[in-house]
């Protein structure tokens, strides 16, 4: 039940309780309920807008893979504050294999592109940066596979 209830809520966080308990099947109050325990136990982290990037002029969606030869815990603490600060990078993923981390970039143009780049290296020592720049966006914020 709680997967059909978060099933809902990825389609539109914004429905009512008793839409919600209407759409999954339950009474409203036993819908609070399993709502108020998923909050409690870290499940669901309050409900944000889903913005069509393109709308506002954010054309530009760029996948940034660095690599270093740093990996000191002050240097790990460091770096991720530092890449923290830049508001461009959505997503901010510690990998595996060749690259050490990844980065998704969403930005208005080019030259927007490079003050981020820009930013980015002023802070902190890296091996290796590596831009790739997505030329079509086929499916973006898809909901979890529940």
């Amino acid at each position: 039940m709680d997967r059909k209830i978060l099933a809902e809520l990825q389609k539109d966080s914004s429905l009512s309780q008793r839409a919600l308990a209407e759409r999954v099947n339950l009474s409203q109050n036993a819908c609070w309920r399993r709502l108020q325990a998923m909050t409690e136990a870290g499940v669901l982290n309050g409900s944000t807008a889903r913005i069509d990037r393109r709308k506002l002029g954010l054309s530009l969606v760029v996948f940034v893979m660095l690599k270093t030869r740093h990996h000191s815990a002050q240097w790990l603490k460091d770096f991720r504050s530092h890449v923290l600060t830049i508001p461009e990078v959505v997503d901010f993923h510690r990998i595996g294999g060749d690259y050490d981390y990844q980065l998704k970039v969403v930005t208005e143009s080019m030259d927007s592109y490079d003050k981020v780049y820009q930013r980015l290296i002023e802070g902190v020592d890296l091996d290796s940066v590596t831009s790739y720049f997505a030329m079509e966006s086929i499916a973006e914020g898809r909901p979890l596979p529940l």
